[in-house]
């Protein structure tokens, strides 16, 4: 018995779930549970009365409440339905192939609406198959499409970022050259596109660093597969193309880093230092040495151009084990900043109150 009650502590100390006391950040700030029943929580998206939608790696797509709290299922048995938008009173959902739409989702939580099919033609291809859903200045909807590989050069339809109309279906491509975004967001007043991007692997623990970009117009090439960071030719493609004929990263961040959501901090509640920041949802490193990203970081922007890369919030790497893994960060109406993390299964909140 006794033998039995041991075995029992020790698989509730391996347990994963949201420990917010072992997050630091930086003096005035808090951390608590938003939401702790949001299994593999990803993307996120905030509907027009408040509820939290949050997108899932797996099959399942949430709601959480205004304020926080127990999570609602309103999506099951989906293809990896990582991406999510609101829009006109609709929530948008996209599977690694298609794009659905639930009309009229916050008056029915409860009872969810069948899906509508927007779009089912994106490319079925696994690797970097999670999409990313958000709705421009420009009212298009906006879904990468990253590389079906490590490193690759591939068909004209992976490695970019495509936008479309919602209602008759037309669309374009953005960006090419981006190996993997997760994450992007629109300046607030210059409404320029921001994008992370994740280096290639296996070319060792240092390099190439994960990307901040920017895309102050469509028809841009960001360099993959010949050309990483800027500056780094790849050794397989970059001797057929300059690293000269592609757009700069804004800002290199940490190599490995996995940096994924993104949003520049619209809110009023943060000090001055941060408003107009961009705030990024680094997931963590998967075979570098020592393990790096696992935090929020923060980049400062002076005239449009960043300045300053610095962590904001850490902890969820305890030594060489991972508890928890940030993914998406948005802000919410109260001007706190909402985390999703996919391997606690929890959003959580941070608020300034300065004490």
């Amino acid at each position: 018995m006794r033998s039995l009650l041991l075995l029992a502590a020790l698989l509730a100390g391996c347990a994963s779930g949201p420990r917010p006391g072992d997050i630091r950040l930086p003096p005035g700030f808090e951390i608590s549970v938003y939401s702790d029943n949001v299994p593999q929580a990803r993307s996120l998206a905030l509907g027009a009365r408040g509820t939290l939608f949050v997108g899932g790696k797996e099959k399942d797509v949430y709601a959480v409440p205004p304020g926080g709290g127990k999570a609602l299922l309103v999506a099951g048995g989906l293809q990896e339905p990582h991406g999510v938008a609101f829009r006109d009173g609709a929530l948008y959902v996209a599977e690694r192939s298609r794009i659905l739409r639930f009309d009229a989702i916050e008056a029915r939580l409860a009872d969810p609406p069948a899906p509508v099919v927007v779009l089912a033609d994106l490319p079925k291809y696994k690797h970097h198959g999670l999409r990313t859903l958000r709705f421009g200045p420009d009212g298009m909807l906006y879904v990468p499409v990253g590389a079906p590989c490590n490193i690759c050069l591939p068909e004209e339809q992976y490695a970019v970022i495509t936008r479309f109309d919602a209602r008759t279906g037309s669309r374009e491509v953005f960006a090419r050259g981006v190996r993997n975004t997760v994450g992007f967001d629109w300046h607030p007043q210059t409404q320029e596109l921001w994008f992370t991007d994740n280096g290639r692997d296996l070319l060792g623990h240092d390099a190439p660093p994960d990307e901040l970009n920017r895309a102050p117009r469509a028809g841009l090439h960001f360099g993959y597969p010949f050309c990483h960071g800027g500056d780094l030719a790849d050794p397989q493609f970059g001797a057929r193309r300059s690293c000269n004929e592609f757009e700069p990263p804004a800002a290199k961040l940490g190599a490995h880093v996995a940096a994924l959501g993104m949003r520049f901090y619209t809110g009023t509640q943060f000090p001055q230092a941060y408003r107009g920041a961009i705030f990024i949802a680094e997931h963590g490193s998967w075979n570098r040495r020592p393990m790096s990203g696992y935090r929020l970081t923060v980049v400062r922007l002076e005239d449009g151009r960043p300045v300053g890369y610095e962590i904001f919030a850490q902890g969820w790497l305890d030594g060489r084990k991972a508890w928890g893994r940030p993914v998406d960060v948005i802000v919410a109406p109260d001007g706190a900043l909402l985390v999703s993390d996919d391997k606690a299964g929890a959003v959580y909140r941070i608020s300034y109150s300065g004490k």
